[in-house]
């Protein structure tokens, strides 16, 4: 029985060395996006078997997203980055966004029978 707990235990330790170099990949992504904007704010949205979204939003209005394998995971990197985070991607933090007519042929065209952007 010892043998299966030494086992484990290696498995588990490879797990959480994993899981702490891809926090801090994602940290360093998330710092350096800051950086580039004058400052960050950011979101996590838990989007199931794929793990979680981390939303992020300049100061300048840039946004962009990161997925995290695990909500725990995205949750470190964040911390770690030090940003704000909010709860909700709503108000005030929603407002910051800046989108450009890309996005707005992306998103509002294709349903309205605009241009596909292609």
């Amino acid at each position: 029985m010892a043998d299966t707990q030494q086992v484990d235990e290696g498995a588990g330790a490879k797990q959480d060395a994993k899981a702490e170099r891809r926090a801090a990949k994602l940290a360093k992504q998330i710092s350096s996006f800051a950086q580039a904007h004058g400052g960050a704010e950011g979101q996590i949205a838990y989007i199931g078997q794929k793990g979680a979204r981390i939303v992020l939003v300049g100061e300048d209005g840039g946004w962009g997203d990161l997925v995290a394998p695990t909500f725990a995971i995205a949750e470190h990197a964040v911390k770690k980055s030090g940003i704000t985070t909010h709860d909700d991607f709503d108000g005030e933090f929603a407002n910051k966004v800046k989108t450009g007519p890309y996005e707005w042929t992306r998103m509002a065209g294709i349903q309205l029978g605009g241009p596909s952007n292609t």
